[in-house]
């Protein structure tokens, strides 16, 4: 059974997510920004979701930001998991608010994750990359991978 029929709501976006999986292959970041209200989203959609505009440009991010949110992981997703993260060894991920105003979801690294205390929102970060090895899932082929993240910036 073709991936499209076992994913019809994936399927109906399939060029964009295909070309947003492209572009993070690519180390680039790009979001859709849309010509009638100026609305940025991250990943890319055909449809704006303020205005529902269907007038869209997609737009390269710079990558640099900051921390607005994020959350130390003891009890990784299966992909972190599989990365060797878990109870003995946490991760950290969080909300990123580009210069450009979007906010994404991403790694966070550059952090002491076991003193999750010392991480500040308003933190400046710079878009990165994790480059990694992954068994096959119901989307994906067994094969390296590559996953969005944001480093913090060395203090001055």
């Amino acid at each position: 059974m073709p991936l499209e029929s076992k994913f019809s709501e994936v399927a109906e976006n399939r060029l964009y997510s295909l070309a947003y999986n492209k572009s993070i292959r690519e180390h680039k970041l790009m979001a859709s920004r849309c010509k009638k209200c100026g609305y940025l989203s991250i990943p890319p959609k055909p449809v704006c979701p303020k205005c529902h505009g269907s007038e869209i440009d997609v737009v390269e991010m710079k990558g640099g930001g900051k921390i607005a949110a994020y959350t130390v992981v003891a009890v990784g997703a299966p992909l972190m998991v599989e990365e060797g993260y878990g109870r003995e060894k946490h991760y950290c991920c969080g909300v990123v608010e580009l210069e450009e105003g979007v906010k994404v979801c991403a790694r966070i690294l550059g952090v002491d994750v076991s003193k999750p205390e010392q991480i500040k929102v308003g933190t400046p970060v710079k878009m990165d990359f994790v480059e990694t090895f992954h068994a096959a899932d119901p989307t994906h082929e067994e094969g390296e991978r590559t996953f969005l993240a944001f480093t913090v910036l060395e203090k001055p």
